[in-house]
């Protein structure tokens, strides 16, 4: 298997290559040559199968022959030895629970299987001995997930870059209380001053021979494709829980909050594999680029706005370009797979309030949004050609972070306070460790010039 460029300018890369320089030399996204699918046997056993069976299958499919299965299913099952349950949260729509990882978030997922990944494949880097540095951009999980994932690894050192003040507490403290081998850097902006920041440092050839950087937020394709892994889990999950009503599997849809579209993209290539999900909804908040393009076909990239599900907000998304390619840029084409939605903050209160009210369930701000895109999409579905069919889809939403991490936004919500889960409370009265710069390269660059080679 072999990686191309989204901008194909570039030649194709092994996966060591791409693993290690984030951004193909042209600027563009690596992705799999070829997305080989399953056959229909296969997808059906996959879908019968724990994750701890599917999921090595799923990631030597997507990276082929460079690590043997055996090397695989140790990393798959190292890095996720948490557990990822389906919840119902009403009778037809359930909630994919990805946040019991060690950060409480789903990213936890994609970062801690390249972490390994990266450990793994380390020799054929041509390191020389000087330590390999993972630059980070977040707005909000990413950067706790990425920073636990590579803590104490000694051949690593993790640079988060957030937007000051529109990260929560919770989040900031989970990756600025670490100290070691993980630095926190303030950037007066917001996440797209940060994403920028990331791009140029990896675009700047003479700062990469001075300073080995790696990349980890999801342009990079070690953390994008371990994502792919969780929706063949859900499949199996919906599946299961068909089986155990005794009833007929119905088509499954299923809504994505998003904001960088890596989740997305990720689900996409599941999908194209052979993960039998009927049709996706792109949950967004109104930072809705992507919901427009596919309303318009028209994708007009701005400045982010700040909003209560803060994870998503982005207003120019990476993935985006993965989406694209997969689609060979045919907008028709991409329509028939996916829909978009566009919710407001208030939107996203009531959405948290009605679901506790109902069921008692707490939804952080993020999950929120999903379970307001795959409620929307089957009522409309439901008006559109009625309920009693057999085929009358289901749906199932992804619960990206645990509530607790926005626990004021949500508290406000609810009426309620909610208990603060041990990885949480025991990293909010620990001292931070933070820098602050400008979103300027040279203050970048700067303070990297300043972390010592090995």
């Amino acid at each position: 298997m072999l990686f191309t460029s989204t901008t194909g300018k570039s030649p194709a890369a092994t996966l060591s290559e791409a693993l290690f320089a984030g951004l193909a030399p042209d600027g563009g996204l690596y992705q799999p040559e070829r997305l080989d699918p399953f056959t229909e046997d296969e997808v059906a056993d996959l879908v019968s199968a724990p994750l701890s069976t599917s999921g090595p299958r799923v990631m030597k499919r997507l990276l082929g022959d460079a690590l043997e299965l055996s090397a695989i299913r140790e990393i798959v099952n190292d890095a996720l030895d948490f557990e990822i349950p389906l919840r119902e949260i009403e009778p037809e729509i359930g909630s994919l629970e990805l946040f019991w990882g060690p950060t409480l978030a789903f990213k936890d997922v994609g970062a801690r299987f390249m972490a390994r990944l990266m450990a793994r494949l380390l020799p054929s880097a041509g390191l020389d001995g000087r330590k390999l540095t993972i630059l980070v951009a977040t707005s909000g999980d990413t950067g706790s997930a990425v920073a636990h994932a590579f803590w104490r690894l000694p051949e690593f050192r993790v640079v988060v870059l957030f937007p000051r003040g529109h990260v929560s507490e919770a989040q900031q403290k989970l990756f600025s209380t670490l100290g070691d081998n993980v630095h926190a850097v303030a950037v007066d902006g917001v996440f797209d001053d940060c994403q920028r920041l990331v791009k140029a440092a990896f675009a700047d050839h003479d700062l990469r021979e001075r300073r080995p950087l790696a990349s980890a937020n999801s342009i990079n394709i070690g953390r994008l494709l371990p994502q792919s892994l969780y929706y063949f889990h859900l499949c199996h999950l919906h599946e299961r829980a068909a089986n155990e009503r005794s009833e007929a599997s119905r088509p499954l849809w299923v809504a994505t909050p998003s904001g960088n579209f890596g989740n997305l993209t990720a689900g996409l290539i599941a999908k194209r594999l052979g993960a039998p999900i009927a049709r996706f909804i792109a949950a967004t908040n109104v930072n809705d680029i992507v919901p427009t393009y596919l309303q318009t076909g028209d994708f007009a990239p701005r400045a982010s706005t700040a909003t209560l599900s803060n994870a998503m907000d982005v207003g120019n998304p990476s993935n985006f370009h993965r989406m694209l390619a997969l689609y060979d840029e045919d907008l028709g084409r991409m329509q028939a797979d996916i829909d978009g939605a566009r919710f407001t903050d208030e939107d996203t209160v009531a959405a948290m309030r009605t679901v506790h009210e109902k069921t008692g369930i707490v939804l952080d701000p993020h999950a929120a949004v999903g379970w307001l895109g795959i409620s929307g999409a089957l009522r409309q579905h439901r008006q559109a050609h009625g309920s009693d069919s057999d085929q009358s889809p289901v749906g199932a939403f992804l619960a990206t972070a645990h509530p607790a991490k926005f626990a004021d936004v949500v508290e406000d919500a609810i009426g309620t306070s909610i208990e603060l889960p041990e990885a949480i409370r025991s990293c909010l009265a620990l001292p931070e460790s933070v820098t602050t710069i400008d979103p300027s390269n040279e203050a970048l660059a700067e303070f990297l010039a300043g972390l010592p080679q090995s």
